[in-house]
């Protein structure tokens, strides 16, 4: 498949990659592209930057979650010939998994996807020594994926200057500038960008960026770049794993045509953390996705069969959730009957007693994160929350845990024995029981702990899980919902 591409990198993170993606992808759409936007790594707030400019879901693409097949794979899935694709990158472009190995990296997905570089330096405050620092990412780049620099936060005048030096010592295309926007940035807290809905003026922001960014880059030789990019993929690499689980699907979907199951899926201010790839493959298993707001509504989704609670930043809105008793009674009661739930993270967190917010670090912003959004009066404040899990998750100013993991069930019950499922972990929160129904082990370390609450009908705990890696959680989850939904229905297994 031709797959006009190219990918956002830098050296570190900090570099601008965000606001230069979106404002190119802006670009793109305006000149009429088919465009489509993916990010590397298990980030969930710059996809939706990327949907906020494009108005379609991005996807996110992670070479230590799936392997090289399944990967390219997802990234052609849903593609068609002559389709523009902005990828971008995550941290550093060869900071890969525990920060030293390729797997995990921009650089990986890159060589994977065989999809250009264009390399964004933040240049602020270096003069010659920006040749030195991109000779050492091009001698790095073993496969010359390195198409073009884009000088950051650089002044029209020198860059004028440095241009040529780059490309004659170099050999290297400088696809332009961009000078420092005082104005025009995108705000951080604990768990990365501000999102952005919680942005007035987005819109006119991501505009304002690309009409400038317009200006100082040569628009034509980005895509020439792409354009370059060679074919991808053929239709026969899809996995035998992916194979068996839509054969599966299918089974499910035969024994129950005129019984449609419904999955609740939480998605609001407070939870919006999903994979895309994980929303499909629950459609692909035979399941209809119901979106409700534990925020706003007052009851589950008509005929639901089973809930999915996402992560988010329950904590910030843990006033106005604990106010909405009618949601809270209404997931307690069908949690306790029996409706099969997964919950990750600011979910898993939300079916506790309570959430209890403490503000003693030193990261200024964080403590108004939480004391303006929830109004957290003084550190002892709790917001009662579902009650559906006893004890409840407190505010621990650091990060509690932060990386990939691999999970393994001690007793079977969404996944088949002796297999796995990879997840990412990223909270600065932490419960008064984790569970420790299964083990979760660090791939750079082998480090391991206990973690989750799982059972026949649920699964609960912090780390985000990654349902490509393993596609029988999500066949599990939908079996599980056609039994709730026949025992409901009063019909036999």
């Amino acid at each position: 498949m031709k797959i006009n591409r190219f990918m956002i990198a830098a050296p570190k993170s900090g570099s601008g990659k965000t606001m230069i993606t979106c404002a190119l992808l802006q670009l793109l759409k305006d000149s009429g592209k088919n465009v489509l936007s993916y990010k590397c790594g298990p980030d969930y707030i710059d996809p939706m930057f990327h949907k906020k400019v494009l108005g379609v879901p991005s996807k996110n693409l992670d070479t230590f979650f799936t392997d090289e097949k399944t990967t390219v794979q997802l990234f052609l899935d849903e593609r068609a010939d002559g389709d523009f694709a902005v990828l971008e990158g995550v941290m550093g472009l060869y900071d890969g998994l525990g920060g030293i190995y390729e797997q995990g990296s921009s650089y990986h997905l890159a060589k994977v996807t065989q999809t250009p570089i264009i390399l964004v330096v933040d240049a602020k405050g270096m003069g010659k020594s920006v040749l030195a620092l991109i000779a050492g990412f091009l001698q790095y780049d073993t496969q010359h994926l390195i198409k073009g620099v884009l000088l950051n936060r650089m002044s029209k005048g020198y860059y004028d200057i440095i241009k040529p030096l780059i490309e004659k010592e170099l050999s290297v295309k400088v696809v332009g500038y961009f000078p420092e926007q005082k104005d025009i940035g995108l705000s951080s807290r604990h768990l990365g960008l501000v999102m952005p809905d919680e942005l007035s003026d987005i819109k006119k922001q991501l505009n304002e960026t690309a009409d400038r960014l317009k200006k100082t880059i040569d628009m034509d030789l980005f895509i020439d770049i792409a354009e370059a990019a060679d074919e991808i993929g053929d239709s026969e690499n899809a996995d035998k794993d992916k194979r068996q689980t839509l054969k599966n699907a299918e089974t499910m979907r035969l024994q129950d045509q005129n019984n449609t199951v419904n999955i609740a899926v939480a998605m609001d201010e407070a939870f919006c953390f999903y994979y895309e790839d994980n929303l499909k493959h629950l459609e692909k298993c035979g399941a209809q996705l119901q979106y409700f707001s534990p925020l706003h509504d007052t009851s589950l989704p008509e005929d639901c069969d089973a809930m999915l609670l996402g992560g988010g930043y329950p904590e910030l809105y843990a006033k106005e959730l604990s106010k909405n008793v009618s949601m809270l009674n209404a997931i307690k009661k069908a949690f306790r009957a029996g409706m099969p739930t997964v919950a990750e993270c600011g979910g898993f967190m939300y079916l506790h007693a309570y959430i209890r917010n403490i503000c003693d670090d030193t990261d200024e912003q964080n403590k108004a994160d939480v004391q303006n959004k929830a109004d957290i009066q003084n550190d002892m404040n709790k917001s009662k929350l579902v009650g559906a899990l006893d004890g409840g998750c407190h505010f621990k100013g650091k990060l509690v845990r932060f990386g990939y993991i691999e999970l393994a069930e001690k007793h079977s019950n969404f996944l088949p024995p002796n297999e796995k499922i990879k997840a990412h972990e990223f909270h600065y929160y932490d419960s008064t029981d984790n569970g420790a129904d299964c083990i979760a082990t660090k791939p750079a370390t082998g480090r391991s702990y206990d973690c989750v609450i799982s059972h026949d009908n649920y699964w609960l705990g912090f780390p985000h899980l990654y349902y490509p890696s393993n596609p029988h959680f999500a066949e599990s989850f939908v079996r599980k919902a056609y039994e709730y939904r026949r025992n409901k229905n009063g019909k036999l297994l």
